[in-house]
Formats: C-alpha cells, structure tokens, sequence
C-alpha cells in the first residue's frame, strides 16, 4: 500500500495513520548503526536471553523509548555469534544467547569508549515523556479502528472527546 506524500503533518493522508508524527513530536531517537550490537552486548551483561526477552529488556532499559524490531536483533545475535562475543543454545524451545568472556570484554571496552547504548535517554526530555508518548501511540490506535469501524454518530463523540482532551492540555498549560 502507498501513501501519498505528506506535506504538512497534519494532512488528511497522514492524520489517520497514529503513529506517522511519533518521532518528530516526541523527538523519539532512532539508534545508529553499531547502537544495537553494544545494547545486546551490554543487556546480555544481564544475563542470558531469547531474542524477544532482549528486546523486551532493551525497551525497558531505553525509558520505553526504544523497542528494536526482530529484523535488527537476530541477525546483530547472529553476527555477534559468528565473532565469538555470544554463544547460544536450545532451551525450552527457544534459542538462548550468553556473553562469552570476548563479549563481556567487548561490552566494557564499547560502553567506556561511546558512553553506553541508552545516552540518548539522558538527553532532553526522553525518559520523562515516555507515559505520554505511550498514551498518545495508544489513543491514535483507537482513533484508527473507530475510523475503520465506527458509525456516524460514534465518529462525532469521538471527535468531540478529543477536542475536550485538547481544551484541558492548553488549560494545563495555562496554569
């Protein structure tokens, strides 16, 4: 599916779609390259873990910042395998990876020379408007399936409920 360019962030094509605005509205961080191989090495410091338990742990550790996607941590594991950093095994029918004395080394040598993996959260506001981000990510979802499911009459309460929401944030601020 194609979306039409966006030229304002509040056009018709993107106002539907709840999370098209997260990162510059929340000014949510996006890792660089490198970023999530020291995360793994240093959440693995940890203890051992399955590829969803890591990300897990990696959003938790980030402030609920940052969840990595399956796409970039299991082949960053399989990577870090192949280099001997971590060693893996079968366990309850899940694939579990361990730091290997090489990672651990790694791990501290990489944290102490870029700072950690989670800087970032320290930076600005990151951890501190987390809630909201999650509330927000969480309204437009309901927004998205009343549009998709919703008649007439539930679409204007909606609106109207919004629109109220909005009233008593600018009358927050005011205060």
């Amino acid at each position: 599916m194609t979306h039409a360019p966006r030229s304002h962030p509040f056009d018709p094509v993107s106002a539907w779609r709840p999370h098209a605005h997260l990162r510059s509205m929340f000014g949510t961080h996006r890792m660089r390259r490198g970023d999530i191989r020291l995360a793994l090495l240093t959440t693995l410091g940890d203890g051992p873990a399955h590829g969803y338990e890591l990300m897990r742990r990696l959003e938790e550790q980030s402030g609920g910042v940052w969840r990595p996607s399956p796409g970039s941590v299991y082949p960053t594991l399989q990577m870090l395998e192949d280099e001997g950093l971590v060693t893996s095994q079968e366990q309850d029918g899940k694939r579990t990876y361990s730091l290997t004395e090489a990672g651990r080394t790694e791990a501290e040598a990489q944290a102490e020379e870029k700072g950690g993996p989670f800087r970032f959260v320290s930076r600005g506001r990151m951890g501190e408007i987390a809630p909201l981000r999650h509330a927000f990510m969480e309204l437009g979802a309901a927004v998205w399936q009343l549009v998709q499911s919703g008649n007439a009459d539930q679409i204007h309460r909606a609106a109207e409920i919004v629109h109220e929401a909005r009233r008593k944030l600018y009358q927050m601020l005011a205060e």
